[in-house]
């Protein structure tokens, strides 16, 4: 089996767009790993099994994890239980408050699938500045790394 990186954003104002687009190109640095970026909206279950790890970028909304990361993450719950699909994966929000509540939220439905957090959740607060491009290409090629290294 082929190793893959399945990267799942959704984004209203563009700025999780930006953060995962960083986590792309930070991802397709390890050329072994075959990495993908999706829309939430666009993602199922078959995605998922077919992905060796998941990296979600997610926005917050009023403290909450947006609705589209939300409607994803609901849509794959019960399938992924059902095919007892265990995937490591990366969690990166983007912010505009403080982003512990989106945290908590994608946290307590990702374990319960239960996928197993493979990096601490990486909150980036703001519009996407040079600095926080560069730790969301930090994370995609740590995590694409450590897919290749079969560390997860």
């Amino acid at each position: 089996m082929s190793k893959s990186l399945l990267i799942v954003y959704h984004s209203q104002s563009g700025a999780s767009a930006k953060l995962a687009s960083a986590a792309l190109r930070g991802a397709r640095e390890e050329l072994q790993v075959d990495t993908q970026l999706r829309r939430a909206v666009d993602v199922g279950i078959a995605d998922l099994a077919a992905a060796s790890g998941l990296l979600l970028v997610a926005a917050e909304n009023a403290g909450f994890l947006s609705g589209g990361s939300k409607d994803f993450l609901d849509r794959v719950f019960y399938p992924a239980i059902e095919r007892q699909l265990v995937l490591p994966y990366a969690l990166l929000v983007s912010a505009g408050n403080d982003g512990r509540g989106a945290v908590r939220q994608a946290q307590r439905i990702l374990s319960g699938i239960p996928f197993t957090a493979a990096a601490e959740p990486l909150i980036l607060r703001g519009e996407p500045d040079p600095a926080s491009l560069a730790q969301a290409a930090e994370l995609g090629q740590a995590f694409a790394t450590g897919i290749e290294m079969g560390i997860y």
